[in-house]
């Protein structure tokens, strides 16, 4: 059940404010569309999203199970946030 709620807390956090759930603020806001659809079409493309996501992890677990993918990733996420970092103390170009 940890491992449930963590992977929860993970993902919706990871989920807030980023631009799939402005794309669907936006939508919902447009009254174009019914809010139940909207959200109908956004949590089945969410759990697509996930399914590819889960069966691209499985299948790379298989593949790659001697190189430590959590490491490469952590050291991804860090060279982002540097390069960020470092992009936003750049003098601005005219």
């Amino acid at each position: 059940m940890a491992q449930l709620f963590a992977i929860f807390i993970t993902v919706f956090l990871a989920e807030l404010g980023d631009k799939t759930q402005l794309a669907t603020v936006l939508f919902a806001a447009d009254g174009k569309t019914s809010p139940f659809l909207v959200f109908l079409a956004a949590a089945a493309a969410l759990v697509a999203s996930t399914a590819l996501a889960v069966a691209l992890g499985v299948a790379a677990e298989r593949w790659l199970g001697m190189v430590p993918l959590k490491l490469i990733a952590g050291i991804g996420f860090i060279a982002i946030g540097a390069w960020t970092v470092w992009d936003h103390f750049q003098p601005a170009s005219a």
